[in-house]
Formats: C-alpha cells, structure tokens, sequence
C-alpha cells in the first residue's frame, strides 16, 4: 500500500475530531447555562467567536503549513485543544468560555479546518486527488454522527465534565497519532505522490521562509487581481449562506413553524449529515472525471431550484417532497468542495493553492454569518422564512452562472513533473 494512504487515514482522523471539538458546544450549552446561570447570549458568543476565527484562521493556517510544515502544524492545533478543554473544566466566569472554547478553539480548529486536507490532498495525490479531497471534506458530519451522541450521552450521564473530558484526551491521542504518523511531503521520505508513475520525477518543494502573516496577504493580492479568484470566493459564500447559514441554523425553527417538533426536524438535519459523507465522496470521485465549472453549476443550480420548493414540501407530515429535498440536499451539501479545490489548484498551483483555498472558505463562513442574521431578520419582519428561501434561491442560480464563467485552466501539476534522463 501506498504511505499517501497512510498520511490520508491520519489525516480524516484529525478532522473527524476537529468536527467533534467544533460541534459539540451545541450539545453543552444547556448543562453549562444550568451550572453557572449563563444567559443563551452569553453562551452564544463563544459560538460566534468560535465560527468566525473557524473561518478566518484558514488562510494564515495554510501559509503557517508552508512555512512550518504541517506535521508540527497540526500537532500544536491539537495540543491548543486539549488544553483549552481541560481548563474550560474549570472555569468559573463567562469570559473565560469565550476565552477558551471561543478563541483558544476556534484558533485550533480553523487550523485543521478544510484547508488542511486540501493541502494534503494536492501534496501526497496525483490520482484520485478529487476523490480524497471528498472524503475529507465528509469529515465534518462524519464527526458530528460518531462523537456528537457519545458527547450527549456521557454529559446526560456523567455531567458536561465528563464529556469535555473526552474530547481533551481524544486531542491529546490525535496529537501523537498527527506527530508519529503524518509526513509533511512525498519527497521528505524519497517517494513520489500516489499515481505519478515511475520515470517522472516530481521536485521537493522549498520550505517557505515567509512569515505567514505576511505570505497570507501577499497570495491574496496576487489572486485578487484575477477573475476566478472572484468566482470562486462568490461561489463559496453563497456555499456558506445556503448551508450552515440558511438550512443548519433556521431549518428547525422553520421546521416548529409549520407545527413539526424540534425533535423530528433535529432527526432530518441527522439524514441531511448521513447523506453529506456520500455525496461529498461522490462529487470527490466525479471532480477526478468531469470539469469542475460544470459540476459547480449543477450543485448551486439544483441547490437553488430546490429551495424554491422548499415552502411546498415543508409541512409536520414529513412528506415523499419532503424528503426527497432532505435527501437532495444532504448529497449536495458540501459536494461543492472537491471541485473548488480543484479549481484553486488548477489556476493557483501547488505552491499557492492552499492559501488561496484558506481565503475562499473565508468567505464561506462569511456567508454563513450573514445569512443566519439576514434570515433571521426577515423571519422577524415578515413571519416567515418565505423570503428566505427565496433569498438564498436566487442567490444559488448566480452562483451557478458565475460558476460556468470561471476559466478553464489545465492541471498546473502536470507542468511540474518532468521525465527523468536515461
């Protein structure tokens, strides 16, 4: 077997749990306000602290890999975990959850955020590159099905501690697992990445010597000068408006709207998050097969028709329409990711690609923090979510045409392999 296997197993493991720590303030917020007497605003505001650093971490993440190599990178974002969970076992004030679970988590896992397993993906395959980056991507709802009920379950038992607990030594055993296991690059071991046939050969990158602060902005002023840097950041925050945004924030208040218990539409978001880990390696596969502007315009052009049916099919009997849309739109949930990586690649390099990834998932939480509050706000003001859905329809056909308006760009990894001399 190939070590890029190996690495890629190491790899889905970090993230499934980096899934796990991010998620799993849902399932303790209750305990922790009934503990301490904590407001929904004041637990809320770790959230938020956790999901913006989440997304904004990414691109200096990625310049951090390059620079420091991904190995110690990853590493230190599982031990800022571990230790953030253990002491959020003691706190006593409000400002040291926003402190712990807000900053010191939302640091560490928009570390490991989706940036990471792009860059592995890119470095370690050349065959088969789409189709691993769609198993990563699954990682998030792979980790919130595995640990999210051992997480409920050991905090209804056992009391939120226990739970937090779990998580900390799950950290710590990712963190040797990341140190002893992961390797930066094929070349740092004499190998060539999986697929790349004998008789080429592939040059060692140069460790960056950057600070990666400053190499975060100088590939964001050189990409900003192009046009598919901007399709693909229009694309990606539509992504996130239409996603974790629209349907995993409101979808259960929309859902007790129309008279269905938050149970039952706690259990469809559940299918949504079954559906995403097969869709994602579907559209993995595909992205190795078909082109990705294409593939793109298909995932925002159903996502957006689908939402125009969505008032339709929303109603407490739980419908056949009904579930063919939670369905659709579990396949369709993150299917975007492989092609848009393959995109950042093919018109960024290998070089560049990662950082300018970490930029586009940026603006895909962006997205989703604006779209929670603007559909939120026209809840508020009209008494439904109608205009929301609509909102985020029309918003998805245009990210569907300016999908197809990306350039074509052959892979830039071919130009970097040259034959060996005889």
């Amino acid at each position: 077997m190939h070590p890029a296997w190996s690495v890629a197993a190491v790899t889905l493991g970090a993230l499934v749990a980096a899934a796990a720590f991010r998620s799993s303030i849902g399932v303790l917020i209750e305990p922790m306000e009934s503990e301490f007497g904590w407001t929904r605003a004041t637990t809320s505001a770790a959230v938020t602290i956790n999901l913006i650093l989440y997304g904004l971490v990414a691109p200096f993440a990625a310049a951090l890999m390059e620079r420091w190599g991904v190995r110690r990178t990853v590493t230190t974002a599982l031990l800022t975990i571990a230790a953030a969970s253990a002491l959020t076992m003691v706190m006593t004030a409000a400002w040291q959850l926003w402190l712990l679970w807000g900053l010191a988590i939302g640091i560490g896992t928009g570390m490991m955020a989706l940036v990471f397993g792009a860059i592995v993906a890119n470095r370690w395959f050349h065959t088969h590159r789409g189709l691993v980056t769609g198993i990563f991507s699954a990682a998030n709802a792979t980790g919130q099905m595995v640990f999210l009920p051992v997480i409920a379950a050991t905090s209804s038992a056992a009391g939120w501690r226990a739970a937090v607990g779990i998580e900390c030594g799950l950290a710590l055993l990712g963190a040797l697992a990341v140190w002893l296991f992961l390797v930066d690059h094929p070349s740092d071991r004499s190998l060539l990445p999986y697929g790349v046939a004998e008789g080429y050969a592939v040059g060692a990158p140069q460790r960056s010597t950057e600070p990666p602060v400053q190499a975060a902005l100088r590939v964001l002023r050189m990409a900003s000068r192009t046009w598919a840097f901007w399709g693909l950041v229009i694309t990606f925050f539509v992504c996130g408006w239409s996603t974790n945004g629209l349907i995993q924030t409101h979808f259960i208040p929309a859902a007790h709207d129309v008279g269905m218990t938050p149970t039952v539409a706690a259990g469809l978001l559940a299918v949504v998050g079954t559906f995403d880990v097969l869709g994602t390696i579907a559209s993995g596969w595909l992205t190795d097969r078909v082109d990705s502007r294409y593939l793109l315009l298909a995932y925002y052009g159903l996502r957006g028709l689908s939402l125009f049916a969505l008032d339709a099919v929303l109603a407490p009997d739980m419908g056949a329409g009904l579930w063919v849309f939670i369905i659709f739109y579990g396949l369709d949930w993150v299917a975007t990711v492989p092609p848009t990586v393959d995109l950042c690649r093919k018109h960024f390099g290998l070089a560049d690609s990662g950082i300018v990834f970490g930029w586009v998932f940026a603006s895909h939480m962006v997205g989703a923090g604006i779209s929670a509050s603007v559909s939120g706000w026209l809840r508020t003001t009209t008494g439904t979510y109608h205009e929301a859905w609509l909102v985020a329809a029309f918003l998805c056909l245009g990210a569907a045409v300016v999908a197809v308006l990306i350039p074509k760009k052959r892979d830039a990894v071919a130009a970097d392999r040259v034959p060996v001399p005889a």
